[in-house]
């Protein structure tokens, strides 16, 4: 647990680890001295006072005196750096993963990777148990840190770090008061600073979506249970399991870019797929990820058996031809695609990638790589380093997918401004027949 201690330039209580890495420092600042600074750090320090002082319980929205920008301010002022174990190799685990494939002399197997990304495992004395979540929106924004500009200049305030979990939780209750996921922002009652909270894919495209990024859901499960996904959070994926009400229900049928017109394409003809996406444009502009056309829905069968669809939408996923290298020739690739937020009842974690081994039969056999909040980061890197014991631990084919129904979050390349963004605080999702 990170002490609190006073800062001998402003008095304010404040965590140890915060103190030094970020807080002093700012009191050192050159700016010349202007009067316009040091009037707005003294009403930044106010403002944190406040903060400190209140209950772990109390959030944003009940501070009415204070304007959106006053505490987007405060909280970046306010946040820290998530502790984490730092993988020693220049790549991290990813390129671990990648150096155990490549000693692979399967010339039958190609493997698909996001590029760099930092594992954030749960801990027994922070969140062991509920908060599998807020690992993987921080292992998913650790790696869009590391690669995307853009992203990094808006997430957290161009804070260029990872927030530990307390901040996260207030950067979701910043998109609530935004406007961002109204059904989910009621759910909890407008607050989850402090809580125990299990959160969900909503929670993490709400997250991302209020810094303009283009997060989408896709979810999968029999057709029977297609009037519960993306209900109100702690339905149906989201434990514990609540009964939501029918009109709680959000819209679950909205095409977006080429991931989505896959899914659209393997239950309805392409004729029919163009009628929706002809209608979108005349009403909309939703955005189309890398310029693909319609041929993205064609690249499967219409019909797969069972769990086999969601494992080839990872494989299209990572595989888009606008967004990586050539696969031809190459045993393992790097792609420009983000992990995965990867949801079922219970539990979530990350994928970072896919392996495909073309068997005898014809047939694709398919395993995700998947990084597990609840692995320790330690295990993670011995087992990959010395080439032993890694696959029980990161691979996932199909016959440990068991669960009835799944949820991913993806993110589109690009920023959303203007009207895009007011379309983006509405959380919908494209569904897919198991």
């Amino acid at each position: 647990m990170d002490s609190s201690v006073n800062c001998p330039f402003c008095h304010l209580t404040l965590p140890s680890s915060q103190l030094q890495s970020r807080h002093a420092n700012s009191h050192f600042d050159e700016d010349d001295g202007l009067a316009e600074k040091d009037e707005q750090l003294a009403r930044d320090l106010e403002l944190a006072q406040q903060l400190s002082i209140q209950p772990p319980s109390s959030t944003f929205t009940l501070q009415e005196n204070n304007t959106m920008d006053e505490k987007i301010s405060c909280l970046i002022a306010l946040q820290y750096r998530s502790s984490f174990y730092h993988v020693k190799s220049p790549g991290g685990l990813i390129s671990l993963l990648s150096n155990c494939f490549e000693l692979d002399a399967d010339t039958n197997t190609t493997v698909l990777l996001s590029g760099y990304v930092d594992h954030f495992q749960s801990l027994a004395s922070e969140d062991a148990g509920w908060g599998c979540g807020w690992r993987n929106i921080q292992m998913l924004s650790s790696h869009l840190l590391s690669h995307r500009h853009d992203a990094s200049e808006l997430l957290f305030g161009g804070s260029g770090f990872v927030p530990d979990i307390p901040f996260l939780q207030r950067w979701l209750e910043i998109a609530w008061e935004k406007g961002f996921d109204a059904l989910g922002s009621h759910h909890f009652n407008n607050s989850v600073y402090g809580s125990k909270h299990w959160i969900g894919t909503t929670e993490c495209a709400a997250i991302f979506r209020s810094f303009g990024l283009r997060a989408r859901i896709v979810d999968f499960g029999p057709k029977e249970l297609q009037s519960f996904f993306l209900s109100v959070p702690g339905t149906s994926l989201t434990p514990p399991v609540v009964t939501a009400n029918a009109s709680d229900k959000r819209k679950a049928f909205q095409v977006y870019g080429p991931m989505d017109r896959y899914l659209v394409g393997r239950n309805s003809d392409v004729s029919q797929l163009d009628s929706i996406v002809n209608d979108q444009s005349q009403s909309s502009t939703n955005y189309v990820a890398g310029g693909s056309d319609h041929s993205m829905a064609n690249r499967f069968p219409r019909k797969k058996e069972g769990h086999q669809v969601l494992l080839d939408w990872v494989w299209n996923y990572f595989s888009e031809e606008s967004l990586t290298t050539s696969v031809q020739n190459r045993h393992v690739v790097i792609t420009n695609r983000v992990p995965l937020y990867f949801q079922h009842d219970g539990h979530s974690r990350t994928i970072v990638g896919i392996q495909l081994r073309r068997q005898q039969n014809g047939v694709p056999q398919y395993n995700l790589l998947i990084l597990d909040p609840a692995h320790r980061t330690v295990a993670l890197e011995r087992s990959l380093r010395e080439n032993a014991g890694w696959k029980k631990l990161i691979k996932r084919g199909a016959h440990t997918l068991k669960k009835p129904q799944y949820q991913l979050c993806y993110i589109d390349p690009g920023i959303a401004i203007g009207e895009e963004m007011e379309q983006l605080k509405k959380i919908d999702s494209v569904f897919i027949e198991f």
